[in-house]
């Protein structure tokens, strides 16, 4: 669900959250105000998972998280009088991030994503904490989120801890696009800070919504770009005089990959009604028996790539609405005394790995667009089209340029696509021994996607320069009015000129959605 206006709240009730719906609340960050409310059944059971802390605290049991140190300090019993200094201590501690912040829409997605893991019930935490964390993200107060310093267990340590920085009325936040102190900026919303009881430091801490938050932003941005990869390569194969004749849904039939069949449809409709594709057919035989791999293998590596993503969409999907805190609290029921479970939820395997496959396979999308952008320049290959697109080669060099920094953007791909899930360090004094890495694959999945996007922006660049060299045989409808929109940012390249700015302007087309 697309949330297009204010008038229909988000209703927050722990379950999961769809992609769509985590980057309807977090673009909220910049065009507009999108209201979340918290139904009363997960007020209720926020409520009924703190009483089981409450009658622990009465009771004098011994219980982690919420009356002990932690990690390799879970032995030492803390006093009943140092408990709210404990959790305090604890967000204080842990506050160690370091490096640029996350954007303003990461951060809303990680509230709204911390807010829904307390909203199933199984954290001990006081409705109010629930409260404020969704009222932070209505009013619009940001907390300042440095990217690194996570290793994916005990979840997303330091990014949730500057978070609940400013929970407690400390740290930094944006509000109303100032940076300003966490306090400072409560203030101006009209919120007060929270002064942490027993286990809810602890609750703040220890989760996935770092990596997750960075994670889906990054993946609904993907399947975009596969939409886009589809219409660059169609742009490609007109301007090459390419035959959709391998996009018939007969061969892909044969082999019923959904995404395939998916990426298949998609190119035989933006291809319809081509004139340049009627201009090489022979009696109804077309004279080109068959293309490169980067033009008639689209279906197959573009429809890989939207499998790829669809499974990366389930597992955040699942993950959203997760309880990925330690330990559990789970109330009472008929039959069953309540307890507090001590696990390992928090570890962020399943999307650390999910990271790394969507890595590998939007670096092979990129791989694959840099191939039709050599096909388009390269004189030796390029079907009758000018050296490097430029009308005087030689006096000018047209595109040369441009395909060695969509090369330079791929290379920088390929080494962000080593795997990052591979690797663990042992912290926490041993106790805390095999981590997931996932945050830094989050981060490496949002770098090479960013790159992906520049390179498409190339492409579609050269492809609209080799289209205006058929001219004036017409591509098919969607084809001509994509080359439209290009040729609205970007004029014809006549003469050498600096071909940064119409690169970064195709790219804003494609990061607004435009194309």
């Amino acid at each position: 669900m697309k949330l297009e206006n204010t008038a229909l709240p988000f209703q927050l009730d722990g379950s999961p959250i769809t992609l769509s719906e985590i980057e309807s609340v977090a673009s909220f960050a910049t065009t507009g105000h999108c209201l979340v409310v918290i139904t009363p059944e997960a007020l209720a059971r926020a409520a009924a998972s703190r009483e089981v802390i409450e009658q622990i605290l009465a009771t004098g049991q011994t219980v982690y998280g919420v009356n002990t140190g932690f990690g390799k300090l879970a032995d030492v019993r803390i006093p009943s009088e140092h408990l709210a200094q404990l959790q305090t201590n604890l967000v204080r501690s842990h506050a160690c991030g370091l490096g640029e912040p996350l954007s303003e829409a990461e951060s809303r997605a990680m509230l709204l994503l911390r807010a829904n893991v307390l909203a199933k019930g199984f954290s001990g935490v006081r409705p109010a904490l629930l409260e404020l964390l969704v009222a932070m993200l209505n009013a619009g107060v940001h907390p300042i989120i440095p990217a690194k310093g996570s290793v994916g267990a005990s979840g997303d340590l330091a990014p949730l801890a500057h978070l609940a920085l400013v929970v407690i009325g400390e740290g930094e936040a944006i509000f109303q696009g100032q940076r300003m102190s966490g306090a400072e900026a409560l203030t101006a919303a009209g919120l007060a800070p929270l002064k942490l009881a027993a286990k809810e430091g602890l609750a703040l801490l220890n989760g996935t919504q770092a990596m997750t938050a960075v994670g889906a932003l990054v993946t609904h941005r993907a399947r975009y770009l596969v939409q886009t990869a589809d219409l660059a390569g169609a742009m490609s194969l007109e301007a090459l005089k390419g035959t959709p004749t391998a996009f018939d849904s007969r061969i892909h039939a044969a082999r019923p990959h959904s995404g395939q069949i998916a990426s298949a449809a998609n190119l035989t409709a933006i291809l319809a009604d081509s004139e340049i594709r009627e201009s090489h057919r022979s009696q109804s035989v077309d004279t080109r028996v068959q293309d490169a791999y980067c033009l008639r293998c689209m279906p197959q590596v573009h429809g890989a790539v939207r499998g790829v993503l669809d499974h990366v969409a389930s597992i955040l999907e699942t993950e959203s609405g997760s309880a990925t805190d330690n330990p559990l609290v789970f109330p009472a029921k008929q039959g069953s005394d309540a307890e507090v479970l001590s696990g390992g939820n928090f570890h962020g395997a399943p999307l650390s790995y999910a990271f790394d496959y969507a890595a590998a396979a939007l670096t092979d999308l990129a791989s694959i667009s840099e191939r039709r952008i050599d096909r388009l320049i390269n004189p030796d290959i390029n079907e009758g089209l000018p050296a490097f697109l430029c009308a005087n080669a030689g006096l000018s060099s047209g595109y040369m340029i441009a395909h060695v920094t969509a090369a330079a953007l791929l290379n920088e791909c390929k080494v962000l696509a080593h795997p990052s899930s591979t690797d663990s360090v042992p912290t926490s004094g041993g106790k805390e021994d095999h981590v997931s890495m996932g945050m830094t694959g989050a981060l490496k999945l949002r770098q090479i996607t960013d790159n992906l996007e520049l390179i498409l922006a190339i492409e579609m660049m050269c492809a609209a320069q080799g289209l205006d060299y058929r001219l004036p045989l017409k591509p098919g409808k969607v084809v001509a009015d994509a080359h439209a929109r290009v040729r609205a940012v970007v004029a014809h390249l006549d003469d050498d000129r600096i071909p940064a700015p119409d690169i970064e302007a195709i790219a804003s087309l494609i990061r607004k959605g435009k194309v």
